[in-house]
């Protein structure tokens, strides 16, 4: 009986931090349920999300005049633990196609955020292979970006999140180790300037606590 007791609260133990690991990462439900609300206040039809199981953490919305489609990796799904932050990303995603930004980028899919790894153990090659795919699939500018984000913020407020949700989304996505380089070959603008205007954003609507 003795062993018994000694091996019980291990036990415990172990099942609570499966309890906690299944907690940290946000559903499909939510992400559904997200996506219902951000469309909504953006006036776009809404449509199921796919789900893509990829590793890497990306969103993108493929586009054409009169038809969309939503995706989001498992990737993404797993570094995340609150709607608000994947309503924030769905919400920068939404923003593109609001303020017309594929006029000039129909049908190509965005890799949201971070377009460069800075993992450790990258090899040259890998490098190399991250600014090739950079060049391919960066159909935005900037300036197109940094709009995305502005919109992203005030549309995920409006449909009753909260403004910091894309900024824990981002600053989850850095410390996984996934950031924009700043470079003259991504589209998306540095990370660290990135966060900063989100924050500043989000303060106007709601101070951080």
């Amino acid at each position: 009986m003795k062993k018994i007791r000694r091996i019980l609260p291990a036990v415990s133990l172990l099942a609570l931090l499966f309890t906690c690991a299944a907690e940290a990462a946000i559903d499909q439900a939510a992400v559904h349920r997200a996506w219902a609300k951000i469309s909504a206040k953006s006036g776009i039809e809404h449509k199921p999300v796919n789900f893509e199981n990829k590793k890497e953490p990306n969103a993108w919305v493929k586009f054409s005049p009169g038809n969309h489609s939503v995706h989001v990796t498992t990737g993404l799904m797993a570094i995340l633990d609150e709607e608000d932050e994947i309503a924030g990303i769905l919400a920068h995603e939404a923003g593109h196609i609001q303020l017309g930004h594929y006029n000039s980028s129909v049908g190509r899919s965005l890799l949201w955020g971070l377009l460069f790894h800075a993992l450790d153990g990258n090899t040259a090659g890998e490098i190399a292979g991250g600014v090739g795919m950079a060049l391919a699939e960066s159909g935005f500018s900037r300036e197109q970006e940094v709009a995305a984000d502005d919109y992203g913020i005030r549309t995920s407020a409006a449909a009753g999140y909260s403004p910091w949700g894309l900024v824990r989304a981002m600053e989850k996505m850095k410390a996984a180790g996934y950031k924009t380089s700043p470079n003259g070959f991504n589209s998306h603008p540095p990370t660290e300037r990135r966060l900063l205007r989100l924050k500043n954003n989000a303060s106007a609507i709601e101070p951080r606590k």
